[in-house]
């Protein structure tokens, strides 16, 4: 009898982590994916889909060391990251699951509604340091950033600080949630987060990419006709060994229904 009923623990045991699944990483693509997850636990009621953030190289950390089925990432893959995990004897797949625009955000109070890249870099790496020089009020410039960690803050490094330190000092937050508070508290506050995260408690900042002829609001309508310059791929990464486990749910973030839940996040679809 207790050995019948140790076997049906174990069985049970095992079909549930067969059925359980793990997302780790990237921040900005967190109200994708909880809400994505939601949707397909729905639908597949014997499914259990767990997701938790922290950052693009928290994701590829994770998938290194075996707990996540899928690392989600707000950049590419890094060279030496792709080597550790071969190290490992792990082959990874690569999947565009949604674009995103990256918004710069200020205080709503700032009096500055226009920035060219030029002048966002100066920003960032700490060579413009007052409001006043750039239209608006005589106010030091506070400027935060995303921990090293997160691939939001080496997309930002490299498309609008074209790869250059950013200031030594600057703030730098754990979490896009931990910048929109912060900028909506400071009034000389500056940041960047993904559409996703805009809300009225911020001002998003219309961006020049040509030197100041045009400036470009960051909209999902936006991203999608191109006009707007700071827009990335949004990623899963899984090891190709997972993919019978992680399949259904990657096949149903890319149906209609899936990128219809893009959209709806803040996000651009991938069709």
């Amino acid at each position: 009898m207790r050995t019948t009923i140790l076997t049906t623990i174990i069985l049970a045991s095992v079909l549930f982590n067969a059925q359980a699944q793990r997302i780790k990483g990237s921040d900005t693509m967190l109200p994708l994916s909880q809400k994505a997850a939601e949707e397909f636990m729905k639908e597949n009621p014997s499914r259990s889909v767990t997701v938790t953030g922290g950052g693009s190289g928290v994701g590829i950390a994770a998938l290194l060391e075996g707990t996540t089925e899928l690392a989600q990432l707000s950049r590419k893959i890094k060279f030496d990251e792709r080597n550790k995990l071969k190290e490992k004897g792990k082959t990874v797949k690569e999947i565009t699951a949604a674009y995103d625009a990256l918004a710069v955000v200020v205080h709503p109070s700032n009096k500055v509604t226009n920035l060219t890249r030029e002048q966002l870099e100066g920003i960032f790496t700490g060579k413009i340091k007052n409001w006043k020089d750039l239209g608006g009020d005589d106010l030091a410039i506070i400027p935060y950033s995303r921990e090293t960690s997160s691939g939001t803050y080496e997309f930002f490094k490299e498309n609008v600080l074209k790869n250059k330190n950013y200031m030594s000092g600057i703030m730098s937050m754990p979490a896009t949630g931990a910048i929109i508070q912060s900028i909506s508290q400071t009034k000389g506050a500056i940041g960047y987060v993904g559409l996703a995260y805009l809300n009225k408690d911020v001002k998003a900042i219309h961006v020049s990419y040509d030197q100041g002829k045009t400036y470009v609001e960051p909209t999902v309508a936006n991203a999608k006709n191109e006009t707007y310059p700071i827009v990335r791929p949004l990623y899963y990464y899984y090891d190709v060994t997972a993919e019978n486990k992680v399949k259904s749910f990657i096949d149903f973030v890319l149906s209609g229904k899936g990128q219809k839940i893009v959209s709806e996040t803040g996000f651009v679809s991938v069709n």
